[in-house]
């Protein structure tokens, strides 16, 4: 009985399918015959439709689009469109905020103020969905401010970007007229580059409006404007004056193509888990990264002691050699110096516990003070010579003998190598996992090098922030992202800023 009863409802569900889709398809006949004879909406849009576009929702846009300069679009002369459509919704508003002044807070007004400086785009190109996002939400909360009775101003402007920009117009003029800055000397280059920023400049802040941005345009600045460069100085003599600027000849990110120092944050690394021969801007075919070479040292009264380095050119500029003061191995060594093959240079081996992994390869380090931050460090702290065995350019310079002398760095590694072998002090090399630093401009490989710089100390201002944060003078929103917050100013470095 229960099986008869199933399948009698089973029957009853499909019939009662069948006949819907019997209704449906008879409600669709009688669509088409409608349309066929010319009736009904169906009829109507054929009608409207040419080229695909519908008739009325074209006329709404150009009646949005044919409203004056400036002038309010008044929803009760100008049609909407059937459907939603961006173009007929954003045509006129933002030219008639512009006109009624809505971005301008008044001045001296009672209100609570509250001030967003655009983080200036560089003038390197357009816009992109990044500078969409960050922008759409400063508008929110300055709209909202302005909303809840403060006067808010969002102050717009583009950014010079220095280097970056210079890549990009140097870039230009390689590929359109193959010509360099050089050729051209600094005014006629700098005539390119503001060139430049007019052209993209504009193309920037027309973007900015197109995404309705209630920014103070009466405000725009440019960061090379020279209201904006005296106050650059006034804070740079200022803080000097503080102690938070100063001279001092250190190890900098050096770029050998763009023959400039760049920022940590410039720095792009590229991850090897072993050997590699990567191309790298200005060098003769490719280059060999992820290995590590390693050499002997003649000590001085007999003997060797063998040291490894993934730069073995660097070694031009060691100026003392390494080990653990509790390595049993080099007891007999400690205090004594090592000859270089190349120049007869006497080189110390001294002992540094914070430097030396005891574990690590043969437990004796080469130290190059003024090419490695790890070996400039040792070298403060030992008071070592620092020899500077590259030019600007990346070659090597007198330091490092005439056989190498005028060499290019990468071109000096192979060369090394092959000196070592000759005298019987090569070793042999091996994979060796590594992270490159490269430019994120040119490309190129980052060179630690000692170069006499402008610094910002930031120790102390890195120490303020974190301590606003902890009593909440400072509120970081999201609060998800403090941890992240404290990670970046707890583990500053002084910043060069030359």
């Amino acid at each position: 009985a229960k099986k008869a009863a199933k399948a009698a409802e089973a029957a009853a569900k499909k019939a009662k399918l069948e006949a819907k889709k019997a209704k449906l398809a008879e409600m669709e006949a009688a669509k088409k015959a409608k349309e066929a004879a010319g009736g009904g909406d169906g009829g109507k849009r054929k009608k409207e439709k040419k080229g695909g576009v519908d008739e009325e929702d074209l006329a709404a846009l150009k009646a949005a689009q044919a409203v004056p300069k400036g002038e309010y679009k008044d929803p009760a002369v100008v049609p909407m469109a059937k459907a939603y459509d961006p173009k007929n919704v954003e045509a006129a508003w933002y030219d008639w905020w512009e006109k009624e002044g809505y971005f301008k807070p008044t001045m001296g007004t009672s209100k609570p103020k509250f001030v967003i400086v655009i983080p200036p785009p560089n003038v390197t190109g357009a816009l992109h969905i990044g500078h969409a996002l960050t922008n759409s939400i400063q508008d929110t909360i300055v709209r909202w401010r302005r909303m809840s009775g403060y006067e808010a101003l969002w102050v717009p402007g583009t950014d010079h970007a220095g280097i970056a920009t210079q890549t990009v117009v140097e870039k230009k003029l390689q590929r359109e007229e193959g010509i360099t800055r050089h050729d051209l000397g600094r005014e006629k280059f700098l005539e390119r580059v503001f060139e430049w920023k007019e052209q993209y400049g504009g193309k920037i802040f027309n973007q900015l409006k197109r995404l309705g941005s209630s920014l103070d345009w009466s405000r725009e600045r440019f960061t090379m404007d020279e209201m904006l460069s005296k106050a650059v100085k006034e804070a740079f003599v200022r803080m000097h004056a503080d102690g938070l600027v100063y001279r001092d000849n250190r190890l900098v990110n050096w770029c050998c193509r763009l023959k400039t120092a760049i920022s940590d944050i410039e720095v792009d690394y590229v991850d090897l888990e072993g050997s590699k021969e990567m191309p790298v801007p200005g060098q003769d075919g490719k280059v060999e990264f992820g290995s590590i070479w390693s050499f002997a040292y003649p000590i001085e009264g007999g003997g060797e002691i063998v040291v490894a380095t993934t730069r073995p050119e660097t070694m031009l500029g060691d100026t003392a050699v390494a080990v653990h003061p509790d390595d049993a191995r080099y007891k007999d060594v400690q205090g004594k110096h090592v000859i270089h093959p190349f120049n007869g240079r006497k080189i110390p081996i001294i002992c540094d516990a914070e430097l030396v992994d005891m574990s690590f390869g043969t437990g004796a380090v080469k130290i190059t003070p003024a090419h490695d931050p790890n070996d400039f460090q040792t070298g403060k702290r030992h008071n070592l010579e620092f020899i500077n065995m590259l030019t600007e350019e990346g070659m090597i310079n007198d330091e490092g003998g005439d056989r190498f002398k005028g060499m290019k760095r990468f071109a000096a590694r192979p060369a090394v190598i092959a000196a070592l072998d000759e005298l019987g002090l090569y070793r042999g090399k091996a994979d060796n996992p590594m992270r490159l630093g490269l430019c994120s401009r040119s490309k190129d490989v980052i060179e630690p090098m000692l170069k006499p710089q402008w610094w910002v100390a930031c120790d102390k201002m890195a120490a303020e922030a974190c301590d606003a944060a902890r009593s909440k003078e400072l509120e970081i929103l999201p609060n998800f992202m403090e941890p992240t917050w404290f990670r970046w100013l707890e583990n500053i470095r002084d910043w060069c800023i030359s």
